[in-house]
């Protein structure tokens, strides 16, 4: 059998085996560029805001101590009153025939005490002379005394006629804004019932519905930043003035004046404003919501080791979700880096080159 078939396969698997070991071994994997961001900065306060109006802090309903039918109202929604200017006025008939009726009773009262006046001194000389028996004289002594109660009691029904007529007239406690009105001309009111709603001249307020949550929440005495809704430009600042007790049944939110400092004249009454408050800082780092991923059902973040320049997944907690950032209260401590794009290719393990830090 011919040996020369046998010598080439030999000799081509030999060169085989040479060609093979002179080929490149494959390049290492290539560092992933990504880019990074280094925790520094602590987590700030949350920013809440919320829509609410402008009141006068110091608002009164006026109203009559009597019944009685309106007979004039001068004033009208939006009129500026000076204090003692008249608002409204009742018909004082029934109140005048009172005071007839008391002054009357008054000067027959006094005419009676006169009459038993000199009744009295008239018995007292009698009696010092020795003329007179002293029950008469007690007699008369006691009719005195009773004409004078009695003018005394007269003097003061003048005195409750005079108050109920006074009470027919309406009159501004103090200079403000009449914003409401309860009554018209010609209407038959009850004591008590609102004839106009005055808001005083002063201070004013910004009246917010705060959810439960925020009142629980909500720094001591923290500075409200103000602004019109149609112009937020025309800005004030405002603290906490008064909290309401009790939520409200049909919203379940509490009352919040806030009293604005200064207020603008753009800010008037009922004018719509937006209120900015910033809570207290929670406890945790912040960093860009692109940092974060998952693992196991649970956020987690990459953070790179700096001497090997690798990156591990790591479980966070989470305290609060932002539009922008995250904040990390539990897993992350300042100094350490965190990718922040770039997540989805990661591998652990996984070399990575660091472009630059994120904003």
């Amino acid at each position: 059998m011919p040996k020369f078939p046998i010598a080439a396969a030999a000799l081509v698997a030999v060169a085989a085996a040479v060609s093979g070991c002179d080929e490149p071994a494959p390049p290492a994997p290539q560092a992933r560029p990504v880019r990074y961001i280094t925790v520094e900065r602590r987590a700030e306060g949350e920013t809440v805001s919320l829509t609410g109006h402008v009141r006068a802090r110091d608002q009164a309903s006026l109203a009559f101590r009597i019944d009685g039918r309106v007979l004039e109202r001068p004033v009208d929604v939006g009129d500026a009153l000076q204090a003692g200017q008249l608002v409204a006025r009742l018909d004082p008939q029934d109140q005048q025939n009172g005071l007839r009726s008391a002054q009357a009773n008054l000067a027959s009262a006094e005419a009676v005490l006169a009459q038993t006046r000199l009744a009295f001194w008239r018995q007292q000389e009698l009696l010092r002379d020795g003329w007179t028996p002293r029950a008469r004289f007690d007699d008369a002594q006691q009719a005195y005394l009773s004409a004078q109660a009695r003018v005394t009691s007269a003097q003061a029904q003048l005195r409750i006629a005079e108050d109920q007529l006074g009470y027919t007239t309406l009159l501004a406690d103090a200079p403000g804004v009449v914003t409401a009105k309860g009554a018209e001309p010609g209407e038959v009111v009850r004591a008590g019932q609102m004839i106009v709603q005055l808001a005083r001249q002063g201070g004013r307020d910004a009246v917010f519905d705060v959810p439960e949550e925020l009142v629980r929440t909500a720094p001591r005495d923290p500075v409200v930043r103000i602004a019109l809704v149609d112009d937020p430009r025309v800005t004030a600042a405002g603290r906490v003035r008064e909290v309401s007790p009790q939520a409200d049944a049909a919203t379940r939110t509490f009352q919040v004046k806030v009293g604005i400092a200064d207020p603008p004249e753009a800010m008037r009454l009922g004018s719509t404003v937006t209120g900015r408050v910033q809570l207290a800082a929670p406890l945790g780092v912040e960093v860009p919501a692109s940092a974060l991923t998952e693992a196991n059902g649970r956020p987690a973040v990459w953070v790179v080791d700096p001497q090997s320049r690798t990156v591990s997944l790591r479980n966070v907690d989470v305290a609060r979700y932002d539009p922008a950032s995250v904040v990390v209260s539990q897993g992350l401590e300042a100094g350490e880096v965190v990718v922040t794009a770039g997540v989805q290719v990661l591998r652990p393990g996984q070399k990575v080159r660091l472009l630059g830090a994120a904003a």
